[in-house]
């Protein structure tokens, strides 16, 4: 292993990597819904050769323990896989939602009331 981190050494320094400063996390979202959390990390980039390095502590973590921080981050598959877990938390806590605590028999407020006269009769008085 230290014989390939010497030679991945010598590669990126004949790259020219250039730091990137300002960069307090890095997230790697994976298919599985886990993400690859990286805070305050070491972040380097050859723009001319498309190549990034990014280096620093890794934690594995699941998407719903870093929300809502990561929201503006997300992209479709993770979205997708965050209305799923929605969908799967809903379900085991027997649909509970919002809408779903308005008892039976009670209207809620933004309802329009029915209908109980007419409209020409009360004009023609």
């Amino acid at each position: 292993a230290g014989a390939d981190d010497k030679k991945l050494s010598g590669v990126l320094k004949k790259m020219a990597l250039t730091d990137i400063k300002g960069v307090e996390e890095v997230n790697i979202f994976k298919n599985d819904g886990t993400v690859i959390h990286i805070t305050g990390p070491k972040i380097q980039a050859s723009i001319p050769s498309n190549t990034y390095v990014v280096s620093g502590s890794t934690e594995n973590r699941r998407i719903e323990e870093l929300i809502p921080g990561i929201l503006s981050q997300l992209g479709p598959e993770s979205m997708d896989y965050l209305r799923s877990y929605a969908d799967m938390m809903k379900a085991a806590t027997g649909g509970a939602g919002a809408m779903d605590s308005v008892e039976e028999g009670e209207e809620e407020d933004d309802e329009v009331p029915d209908l109980v006269e007419n409209f020409e009769e009360a004009a023609a008085k």
